[in-house]
């Protein structure tokens, strides 16, 4: 039995605490928020509460998993809602795609409704491809812990799986090798946007996240994904799991092994493994002592060339009466898509607002989110990250209310002008999202894919520090919901076994 110490109170956090307690250890978590959830907030304004984070649930097993290895199964604390109409998708000449909320082949036959051709077949092609791609990559790549170049070079012992992965190839030129309707491949490029990603440069790889989607299925959790937040916090609780709010790391204590960590206020707290659930390069570059930072230079050089995954501005908006026409989730897709990605990397141009942004809208039809009169929207639209020196300065109130202007400017060309009917609105940028979750400038899933390899070398769970592990978004396998429950998964097995 280990004394644990972990690093944040996020959902890969929460989701390593209640495995490692299970197994018998003491495990307390250090949170500098107010509250846990990381990324996975939430807001109210009178009977609307909007979700901040994460606004779908895919692969719900893997937390079925981690809550019968815990305790009692995950549907006796929350309520997981099948959506039949999930998505809607507008491009810019007017078509629109209402997707199902599960089922390759239903989605395959909306595509065809509304594209006509062979787009369905296509589709159907597609998605077959990515359903090979899952089997090759599930248990090496998501399951597993990696060991960087190794761990894709031992692909080429089985050739067939290396040639179904591609590993030289992008999103986009995979999607363009099946589909051959422009709106289709509009539409898996968004799919990189999942990970943060330019889908010119993120890897064919990708293509396991429109095939989990359509194929496990998407849903929606009975009053907003905060409480899926809510009900690991409490299994944590229950299982003996101690938390600590408001309190700052300073630095991790050790050389080539941990011996715990020092808050901010100079109380040292002592461990025999520490798991920190913070972004990669904030643990490699600020928490590490001297002689720790040599042992991991190298990683962190890798880091520092690595591409930052994109940011989001946000505006949660409570809003009167009924807006008719749209699903649950929805997306309004620009003319020139390429500007979009070009706008947040700096690629031929500087780093700036997109001029014309892909806009997401989730508006759930769920009671305990938005009365029966009016609804509860969360508007996203991708963005730099904060870099006030060499890029954009997302602190400059000016740009903020600029940009919420043309986002509603936007939204009402669309044919959904809803400015005489907003009760409150609220906005967060790139900064709001850096000061609230210690992200660098707001990256919303640590390094980006951007990269034929990058997908496979994101930083690992066990650090070349002894009894120093990393969980969450940041490392591997990555963001999103379901993967960091699986680094979880992963680092809880891998301190299982040497304790």
């Amino acid at each position: 039995m280990a004394k644990v110490v972990i690093i944040g109170a996020g959902m890969g956090g929460m989701a390593c605490a209640a495995r490692l307690r299970a197994k018998g250890h003491v495990v307390s978590v250090i949170e500098q928020n107010t509250t846990w959830g990381g990324k996975l907030g939430a807001a109210s304004f009178g009977a609307h509460t909007f979700d901040t984070g994460p606004s779908l649930l895919t692969l719900p097993a893997v937390y079925r998993d981690l809550f019968l290895k815990t305790g009692k199964p995950l549907e006796e604390s929350i309520e997981i809602v099948d959506l039949d109409r999930a998505f809607r998708y507008q491009f810019a000449d007017g078509t629109i795609i209402e997707m199902p909320g599960s089922g390759i082949a239903k989605c395959a036959d909306a595509i065809g409704d509304a594209l006509g051709g062979q787009s369905s077949q296509e589709w159907r092609a597609f998605m077959n491809r990515a359903a090979q791609i899952w089997a090759a990559t599930r248990k090496p790549f998501l399951e597993n812990e990696l060991a960087g170049w190794k761990s894709l070079a031992a692909l080429a012992l089985h050739m067939s799986d290396l040639r179904t992965i591609a590993p030289g190839k992008s999103l986009r030129a995979l999607a363009e090798q099946y589909l051959s309707d422009p709106r289709l491949i509009t539409l898996v490029d968004r799919y990189a946007t999942y990970t943060g990603s330019d889908p010119r440069q993120a890897p064919a790889a990708l293509a396991t996240i429109p095939y989990i989607e359509q194929n496990f299925g998407a849903y929606h959790v009975a009053g907003g994904l905060r409480s899926l937040g809510a009900a690991l916090y409490e299994r944590c609780l229950q299982l003996g799991v101690t938390f600590t709010f408001e309190s700052d790391v300073a630095s991790i204590v050790g050389e080539s092994k941990v011996q715990g960590l020092t808050l901010k206020t100079g109380e040292f707290i002592p461990a025999d493994i520490v798991v920190a659930n913070a972004d990669a390069a904030t643990v490699y570059q600020n928490l590490l002592s001297p002689a720790s930072a040599k042992i991991v230079k190298s990683d962190t050089r890798f880091l520092k060339r690595n591409n930052q995954s994109l940011s989001g501005f946000v505006m949660l908006m409570a809003l009167n009466a009924k807006t008719p026409n749209l699903l649950h989730h929805n997306v309004f897709f620009p003319s020139d898509y390429d500007d979009e990605f070009n706008s947040i990397f700096g690629i031929d141009k500087d780093k700036m607002p997109v001029p014309d942004p892909t806009i997401y809208v989730c508006n759930p039809n769920d009671s305990a989110m938005a009365p029966t009169d009016g609804e509860s929207w969360f508007v996203l639209v991708n963005a730099p990250r904060h870099e006030p020196n060499t890029g954009v300065d997302w602190s400059d109130l000016k740009l903020q209310n600029d940009y919420q202007d043309k986002i509603l400017a936007s939204l009402a060309r669309l044919g959904f002008d809803v400015s005489d009917r907003i009760k409150w609105k609220n906005t967060m940028t790139p900064a709001d999202l850096e000061t609230q979750t210690r992200a660098p400038g707001g990256s919303i899933y640590g390094s980006s894919s951007n990269g034929m390899r990058s997908a496979f070398m994101r930083p690992t769970n066990t650090t070349k520090i002894e009894g120093l592990f990393l969980v969450g978004g940041s490392t591997h396998p990555g963001g999103g919901l379901p993967l960091v429950a699986m680094s979880a998964n992963i680092v809880a097995d891998r301190i299982g076994r040497a304790n």
